[in-house]
């Protein structure tokens, strides 16, 4: 007992400093920035019928929209979900294959920093010695699907080594240029 009144002073200093240390916490968590939220997105990518349209090279992606950060990811082949049939939605099996084959519709999975606006431009790059013709590409937003892309329509053989794609942005225009992009970087 007279341990505790000696040390009651002690105890009840250390209770209120205690208080004092969590309230600020609290207050220091409200003014902290807080972290991009991450959303998934699922990438549907069609190679033509054409004759020596498929590619074992490496495929990177870019896209974003006009008032957020750009998309990076440099290994697309490794995000490989599944195949779908290209008339119709469906899986056509749950074996996996080797993306980027004729006359297939392709679908890869990446977890990234969510848009802020919607998806307007979309470039492929591919790495390699083979020729790859893609024909469309789309971009579905699993957490809001106002910020899916339309499909990017390619329908060409792809030059190697340099980014191809489109762009429908209204982009801002700058006295040095059009206005650079923030680039978030997926790593594989």
């Amino acid at each position: 007992m007279k341990l505790l009144k000696n040390n009651g002073g002690h105890f009840l200093f250390c209770c209120v400093l205690f208080q004092i240390l969590v309230a600020g916490c609290e207050s220091l968590e409200a003014v902290a920035p807080q972290q991009k939220k991450n959303c998934t997105y699922v990438i549907t990518i069609e190679t033509t019928c054409t004759w020596g349209a498929e590619t074992s090279n490496r495929v990177s992606l870019r896209f974003g929209g006009t008032n957020s950060s750009e998309i990076l990811v440099r290994h697309l082949n490794i995000k490989h979900l599944r195949q779908v049939d290209p008339l119709e939605p469906e899986v056509l099996d749950d074996i996996p294959r080797k993306p980027f084959q004729a006359c297939m519709v392709d679908q890869f999975v990446v977890t990234a920093p969510c848009v802020e606006s919607p998806i307007c431009y979309l470039y492929l790059k591919l790495f390699g010695n083979d020729d790859w013709r893609p024909g469309y590409a789309q971009v579905q937003v699993l957490e809001g699907s106002h910020l899916s892309s339309n499909n990017f329509y390619f329908r060409r053989y792809l030059p190697r080594h340099v980014w191809h794609g489109s762009d429908v942005c209204d982009s801002e225009v700058t006295p040095f240029g059009l206005k650079k992009r923030k680039v978030h970087v997926e790593n594989p």
